[in-house]
């Protein structure tokens, strides 16, 4: 099938509505290829100390048998990246080929060493030839030259030797460790991530070297979606097709980890970039694999229902084309609908029309619940702003700050009702019938539009669209409707249903992370429905699950901030501490600080710039050491672990931004 035509500027994948996998070339990590026509590889990295020999091959074993494909090991000195030929030796001893890749940042000497053991190396580039100073300077042209020649010095010996003995390399770019050369350059940016790349990647041009997989990781991701777009969209012009390693690095853990991971990771998936991805959670690596086996099971997508070119405009929508940036974030402007739109965080929306009853106990996990003693009700900060009930009629009075929405036909019956709002079937909207006067939800996906629909839509001051999808390929089928009303200039607010039938919880999440986040990443949706089947499906997906994952899919695509954010690393063997039981500490003082971001870093090689991108920062700099930051400054160093977290909490009370927690307030 043909693909679209895009903007040239703006092309960043084969196709925006035919899913096809961008094709790279094949580059072979031992007997395992990458890219080309392989599928998408799972690949993970071990926490063990690298001279814990034991461990790291018993850590390695349970990876690989969990599925892991590419097992990534760290070698922060010499010693560590001599001991990879005793694990080497071991795993294959135990009857394991899967292929062994070094990960190297401050130590070169480390890299030439394990280069000549394992099958891959992975280099960052902030860190390999540069230290983070943080200093602020302008380059003149033959100043920066310099540097890029102080680079090739001593960036080439590892690609030679890379050359020589087969092995491949990651070029891994992190968006929280750009040297202060690329920052003072290009600024903290995707388009630096991308030159900071190319730096190295050049040099191994130059060598004839091609056994290169890029990567170009951020715990924003936001900055990670647009990054990798930029980077394939160079590529394109240059003619260069190297492999795309995917991954959100520091996504945290649980489902907050896996919704964030899921955004990222999938939005990508979806418009057919990646060919290895690895799930970054702060839990055991063995947990990543069946994360990101799940988010790779819905590739490749060949049968899905035809979706209009973008080429071709939509009936009464204008000029077709691509009407967004998708290298960097705006939000789609729409027309305001009483909270819906405009300047307004998106909604979210309950589906509660399966239930047998609706009730007060019926909104519990939808953060309403209500206290008759008191007679009122206590509204959490994940507490939705609108409840679909269908058929059901409500004889209770409901929260100030909710909104009921019923079919149509039921509608009528109440609409005198306060805060009753219609769903309004395609047909009915365009026939004219009866409306609220202050808001209407329409209900239509993209083969049911035409020009009157439009027309109308654009016209209508109280519309907002909630636009659904039965197409296997529905994020695309979703995009192409709102690229549709961009290109008509039609302002109609959306809301962004999609509905799971028997999906599993992990499946749950991950589609549901993937398919709406993909949207919201790039500023499309002014509201999330997100509907699970029936009130009791087998799955286990039930209204609390709902909940949290549709805030979780806002809070991760940074559209609506409801609870506290932790950008939290997978821990490896450089980390200094017991990362997950710190986190987990750390969260247990500090959950209920609304829109806080807290950083969590096990190692000093991401902490600086990671820390730029949050509030506070949490960083192991030595054994049972500490060292805290506020934004990208170190404010206390080598504090006893012992000590860190009650500090972090004084750090944040004389920033600004603590508030005792409920009950501490005396919210009982």
């Amino acid at each position: 099938m043909a693909t679209d035509t895009l903007i040239k500027p703006f092309q960043y994948c084969p196709s925006l509505t035919h899913y096809e996998r961008w094709r790279t070339r094949a580059v072979m990590v031992g007997d395992v290829g990458i890219g080309g026509a392989n599928p998408v590889r799972v690949q993970s990295m071990t926490t063990t100390d690298t001279m814990d020999t034991d461990g790291t091959v018993a850590q390695s074993i349970r990876m690989i048998e969990a599925g892991c494909e590419i097992v990534r090991i760290t070698a922060p000195s010499k010693d560590d990246a001599e001991n990879l030929a005793e694990i080497k030796k071991r795993i294959r001893a135990a009857g394991y080929n899967t292929p062994l890749v070094a990960d190297i940042h401050f130590t070169p000497n480390a890299a030439e060493i394990a280069a000549r053991i394992v099958e891959k190396v992975r280099v960052n580039p902030g860190n390999y030839a540069d230290k983070k100073k943080f200093d602020v300077r302008e380059y003149t042209d033959a100043q920066y030259d310099e540097e890029i020649e102080r680079i090739r010095k001593r960036f080439l010996p590892l690609v030679k030797i890379c050359k020589e003995h087969g092995t491949a390399m990651r070029i891994g770019t992190n968006h929280g460790s750009l040297s202060d050369r690329i920052l003072n350059r290009y600024g903290d940016t995707p388009l630096g991530m991308v030159e900071s790349a190319f730096e190295f990647l050049r040099v191994c041009r130059d060598e004839n070297y091609h056994d290169v997989v890029l990567s170009m990781k951020a715990s924003n991701t936001q900055v990670m979606v647009q990054a990798y777009r930029l980077l394939v969209h160079r590529m394109m012009e240059l003619g260069w097709d190297y492999p795309l390693h995917l991954g959100v690095t520091e996504a945290g853990d649980g489902e907050d980890g896996r919704i964030k991971s899921a955004a990222g990771i999938g939005a990508l998936l979806e418009d057919g970039l990646g060919d290895t991805i690895r799930v970054s959670l702060t839990e055991e690596p063995e947990a990543e694999i069946p994360v990101a086996k799940a988010l790779v099971a819905r590739y490749p997508r060949k049968d899905h229902a035809p979706i209009l070119p973008l080429s071709t405009p939509m009936l009464g929508s204008g000029t077709g084309g691509m009407p967004i940036d998708p290298f960097s974030y705006t939000r789609r402007a729409t027309r305001e609908a009483i909270n819906i739109g405009a300047r307004h965080v998106p909604v979210v929306v309950a589906d509660l029309s399966h239930k047998t009853a609706i009730t007060p106990a019926s909104l519990f996990s939808w953060g309403y619940r209500y206290s008759v003693p008191a007679d009122k009700w206590n509204i959490a900060d994940q507490a939705i702003d609108y409840a679909y009930i269908g058929k059901h009629h409500i004889n209770f009075h409901i929260p100030g700050t909710l909104g009921m929405v019923q079919d149509h036909e039921e509608w009528l019956k109440d609409r005198a009702k306060e805060r009753h709002y219609p769903l309004i079937a395609p047909n009915d909207y365009r026939a004219g019938v009866e409306q609220h006067r202050d808001l209407n939800f329409v209900h239509a996906s993209l083969p049911e539009f035409d020009a009157a629909l439009v027309v109308k839509l654009r016209e209508d001051p109280t519309a907002v669209l909630v636009v659904d999808t039965n197409n296997a390929h529905g994020m695309a089928e979703q995009r192409r409707l709102i690229f549709g009303l961009i290109n008509g200039n039609c302002p109609v607010p959306v809301v962004l249903r999609r509905h799971y039938g028997n999906a599993t919880r992990e499946e749950f999440v991950l589609h549901s992370s993937t398919d709406c986040g993909a949207l919201l990443l790039d500023g499309l949706g002014d509201g999330i429905f997100l509907a699970p089947g029936s009130d009791q499906p087998v799955s286990g997906v039930h209204d609390d699950l709902c909940c949290r994952t549709a805030f979780g899919i806002l809070q991760a695509t940074r559209t609506r901030i409801s609870k506290t954010e932790y950008i939290s690393c997978p821990s490896c063997g450089r980390t200094q501490f017991d990362l997950q039981a710190t986190t987990a500490k750390i969260r247990a003082r500090t959950s209920h600080l609304k829109g806080v971001k807290i950083g969590v870093m096990g190692c000093i090689v991401n902490g600086p710039g990671e820390m730029a991108d949050a509030d506070y920062g949490y960083v192991g700099t030595g054994q049972g050491v500490i060292t805290l930051y506020k934004e990208k400054q170190v404010v206390k160093r080598n504090i006893p672990a012992e000590d860190a977290v009650d500090e972090l909490i004084a750090l944040i009370k004389e920033g600004g931004d603590w508030i005792n927690p409920p009950l501490e307030a005396g919210d009982h």
